[in-house]
C-alpha cells in the first residue's frame, strides 16, 4: 500500500482527475458547458489519455478511478448530485477513461507518444475539452428535447371512481420502487384547487430515502387545460421546483380514464418531460425507467387507496 501511496504516477492520477473534473463542474457552473457529449464522452477520454501518457501504468487507472469516485461523492454530500445521479454516472465515465487510458498506451507503445511526467504536458489532453464544451454551447440551439412515457393499468372499480381518488390525493404511501431506495423523488399528495379548466393542481414530493437533505424534493404547479370527469384530466406543468435536478424539465401530465366492461376502468397516465443530457441512447431509458416508476408508486397508492374507501 505504501508503494502505490507513494507512486508518482499514481497520485499525478489522482490530481488529474480532480483537476479535469473540476473544470467540468466549474464550467457547467459558469454556463460554458453542458451536460452533454463533451462533458460525458469527451472529458473522460482525454483524462484517460492524461493518465496513459505516464511512465508506470500499473497504478495509474486505478488512480484515476478512485479519484472518480471521491470526486463524485464529493459532489453528493453538499447536495450537489444525488446518489441516483452518480450511480447512473459511473458506468458510462470509467469504461471512456479507460478507453483513453488504451488510446494512449497504444500510442506508446507504437512509438507516437513517449511516457512523461511532466505535469504541464499531462495537462495538455484537457485543451480539447476548454474549446469544444464552450463551442457547443453557444452554438447547439436545440439543447432540449421532450419525451413522453405511457404508463397503463386496469383497475376494478368505475372510471367515476378513479377519477375522484386520483384527481387529488392528501397522502400518498406505497410500497417504494428500487430507484426511490435511492433518491428518486416520492411524491407525497398532489392538491386540486379548482375542479375545473384553469384550475390548479400541485404536487409535493420528498427526496428518497438515501437523498442527502432535501435534494429531490420541491413541487410541480399544473393547470387544468381539459377536464371531463371520468374520462380525461388533461394539465399543462406551469412550474416546477425539484431540488438538485436542473437538468430535467416537465411539460404535460395526462390521465385517461377508459371504461372496460361494466366496472372496470384502464387507467392511462402520460408524462412529458423534457432533459437537456446526451448522449440520449444512454440516458433515455435511464430517465423513462425513473417515470414509470414515479406512475407505478402513484398507481400502486391509487390502488390501496380505492381498496379502502370502497371496502374491497
Amino acid at each position: 500500500m505504501k508503494r502505490i501511496l507513494s507512486d508518482r504516477s499514481f497520485q499525478l492520477s489522482i490530481i488529474l482527475t480532480f483537476i479535469f473534473f473540476g473544470t467540468g463542474i466549474a464550467f457547467l457552473f459558469m454556463g460554458l458547458a453542458d451536460y452533454s457529449w463533451i462533458l460525458f464522452i469527451l472529458l473522460p477520454i482525454v483524462l484517460g489519455i492524461a493518465i496513459g501518457a505516464m511512465p508506470n501504468k500499473k497504478y495509474t487507472f486505478i488512480g484515476a478511478v478512485i479519484a472518480t469516485i471521491i470526486f463524485l461523492m464529493g459532489l453528493y454530500i453538499p447536495g450537489l448530485s444525488g446518489l441516483l445521479c452518480i450511480v447512473m454516472t459511473l458506468p458510462i465515465i470509467v469504461p471512456l477513461i479507460f478507453l483513453g487510458y488504451i488510446i494512449s498506451h497504444l500510442a506508446k507503445r507504437y512509438k507516437t507518444i513517449k511516457s512523461t511526467d511532466k505535469f504541464s504536458m499531462l495537462l495538455l489532453p484537457l485543451f480539447p475539452f476548454l474549446i469544444a464544451a464552450p463551442a457547443e454551447h453557444f452554438i447547439k440551439k436545440d439543447k432540449e428535447v421532450a419525451i413522453a412515457v405511457t404508463t397503463e393499468q386496469v383497475f376494478n372499480y368505475t372510471p367515476e371512481q378513479v377519477y375522484d381518488a386520483i384527481k387529488s390525493v392528501d397522502t400518498l404511501e406505497a410500497d417504494k420502487p428500487y430507484l426511490m431506495m435511492f433518491d428518486l423523488p416520492i411524491p407525497t399528495k398532489c392538491v386540486l384547487e379548482k375542479e375545473e379548466v384553469g384550475g390548479l393542481r400541485t404536487c409535493y414530493f420528498k427526496g428518497g430515502k438515501m437523498s442527502n437533505a432535501d435534494f429531490g424534493g420541491g413541487t410541480i404547479v399544473e393547470r387544468i387545460t381539459q377536464l371531463e370527469r371520468a374520462k380525461v384530466l388533461k394539465m399543462d406543468v406551469i412550474e416546477y421546483h425539484l431540488v438538485g435536478r436542473k437538468w430535467l424539465g416537465f411539460k404535460e401530465a395526462i390521465y385517461y380514464f377508459d371504461r372496460v366492461g361494466d366496472s372496470s376502468c384502464k387507467l392511462t397516465r402520460v408524462t412529458t418531460y423534457t432533459s437537456v443530457l446526451t448522449p440520449r441512447v444512454y440516458w433515455e431509458p435511464l430517465e423513462k425507467l425513473g417515470i414509470r416508476q414515479e406512475h407505478d408508486y402513484v398507481f400502486s397508492n391509487l390502488a390501496n387507496d380505492l381498496k379502502k374507501k370502497y371496502k374491497r
